[in-house]
C-alpha cells in the first residue's frame, strides 16, 4: 500500500481533530458523472488494480462510464490539475485512491462544494468529502484459518511492510484465525520496511521458508511471497486481490471489494440522501471493505466449512478482537465481554500469543 498509509496509525487516532463538521446532507446537481484518479499504474496486481476492477464493476452495475487517469502521484501539484480537468468536463463524483490525496482532496472539496469526493485510505472528511478503509483484520483472520488448515507443521510465516496499527491488526488476526484451526500454530512475521519492494519480499519469504515454515501470508503489495511459496513447494495466502492468479500456492486471499461499498454509496448520492460520515467509513466485510477468495485444494472441505461459518459470524456482527484477550506478554488488552474499539485498533502496537516478530 505504499507510503500512503505510513502514518495511518497516527492519523486514525487523530482523525476527529481534522474532520469536525462533516454532517450536512449533500445534494448532487445533475446526473451522476463519476471519475477516478489512481496514484500508480492501474494494473499493478494489487491495491490500484483492485480499485480499477471495482471501478469497472461500478460502471456495469450503475450503467455509467467512469473515466480514469493513472499514475497521479501523491502531491497536490499533480492531484489538483487532474481532478480539475475532470470537473471542467462535468465530473461531479471524484474517486481517489490514496492516503497521500487526503489534504489535496480536502482543499478541492472546499473549492468545489457541488462535487462529491470519495477517497480510500484517506484521513480527511467534510460535507462533500469522505474517506474510507476496510477492516482487513476480518479477512486476514479467515485467511489465517485457511493457512493453518493447509499447514502440516503449524509454523506459519507472514511478510509485512511496517509494524504499526493497520498492519499489526492483520498479523494478530491471522494468528488468532490460525489458532481456531490449530491451537499451537505460530506466525513468524518479517517486516520489509516497504509496501512494494519485490526484492525485499523475496528475501523475507525465502528466509521464512528456510526456517521450515510451510505457509506464508502477506500484507505487502506484490504477489512475490506467493510466487516464492510455489517455488519452495509450500503454500501461501494473499492480500489485495485473489493472488491465485499469480501462484497456485495461494490458498486464500484477503481481497478488496470496493464496488460493494461504492455502488450503494453512489446510489445514495444520486437519491439525495447521502451524508458524509464525520470520521470517515471503516468498512466491515458486510459493508464492502474486504472479503476472502477461498479456498485452495490444500484446505479440506471440513475446514472450509469452518472458515465460511466464521465468515458468516463476522457478517452477523462477531468482532475478531473480543475479550478476554491478552497480548503475548500476558497483559490484558481486552476484558471479558468487551471488544477492542477503533482507536485501539489504529494504535495497536502489540502482538497476541503465537506471533514471533522479526525485523
Amino acid at each position: 500500500m505504499h507510503r500512503r498509509l505510513i502514518t495511518w496509525s497516527v492519523a486514525g487516532l487523530a482523525l476527529a481533530a481534522s474532520v469536525a463538521g462533516a454532517s450536512a446532507e449533500f445534494v448532487l446537481k445533475g446526473d451522476p458523472k463519476p471519475a477516478m484518479i489512481i496514484f500508480s499504474q492501474k494494473n499493478d496486481g494489487g491495491w490500484s488494480q483492485a480499485l480499477d476492477e471495482a471501478r469497472q464493476k461500478v460502471e456495469k452495475e450503475l450503467g455509467v462510464t467512469i473515466p480514469v487517469v493513472e499514475n497521479v502521484p501523491e502531491n497536490a501539484t499533480a492531484i489538483k490539475p487532474a481532478v480539475e480537468l475532470f470537473i471542467d468536463r462535468g465530473a461531479n463524483i471524484i474517486l481517489g485512491s490514496a492516503f497521500g490525496y487526503s489534504d489535496a482532496f480536502k482543499e478541492l472539496a472546499e473549492k468545489y462544494p457541488n462535487v462529491v469526493f470519495l477517497n480510500p485510505a484517506g484521513t480527511t472528511n467534510g460535507n462533500n468529502l469522505m474517506s474510507y478503509y476496510g477492516r482487513t483484520y476480518e479477512s486476514q483472520y479467515l485467511c489465517g484459518m485457511a493457512a493453518a488448515a493447509a499447514s502440516k507443521s503449524g509454523k506459519l510465516g507472514f511478510v509485512a511492510a511496517n509494524p504499526f496499527g493497520l498492519v499489526n491488526w492483520t498479523v494478530n488476526a491471522y494468528a488468532m484465525g490460525a489458532r481456531q484451526i490449530n491451537p499451537d500454530a505460530t506466525v513468524t512475521v518479517v517486516f520489509t520496511g516497504a509496501w512494494n519492494d519485490p526484492v525485499k519480499e523475496r528475501a523475507a519469504a525465502e528466509a521464512l521458508a528456510e526456517q521450515g515454515i510451510d505457509v506464508i501470508g502477506q500484507h505487502v503489495d506484490t504477489p512475490t511471497p506467493q510466487i516464492v511459496a510455489k517455488e519452495k513447494g509450500i503454500y501461501g495466502t494473499g492480500h489485495h486481490r485473489d493472488l491465485s492468479e499469480f501462484s497456485t500456492a495461494s490458498q486464500c486471499s484477503s481481497v478488496w471489494v470496493w464496488d460493494r461499498f461504492l455502488v450503494p454509496e453512489i446510489k445514495k448520492i444520486v437519491a439525495g440522501d447521502w451524508e458524509s460520515q464525520p470520521y470517515g467509513a471503516f468498512l466491515s466485510i458486510a459493508q464492502g471493505g474486504t472479503d476472502i477468495a477461498c479456498c485452495g485444494d490444500a484446505v479440506s472441505e471440513e475446514d472450509k466449512a469452518k472458515i465460511m461459518a466464521e465468515r458468516e459470524a463476522i457478517m452477523g456482527g462477531k468482532h475478531v478482537f473480543a475479550g478476554p484477550l491478552n497480548d503475548r506478554e500476558g497483559t490484558e488488552r481486552v476484558a471479558a465481554g468487551a471488544v477492542l474499539d477503533d482507536g485501539a485498533l489504529w494504535g495497536m502496537d502489540w502482538f497476541v500469543d503465537g506471533v514471533i516478530s522479526q525485523q
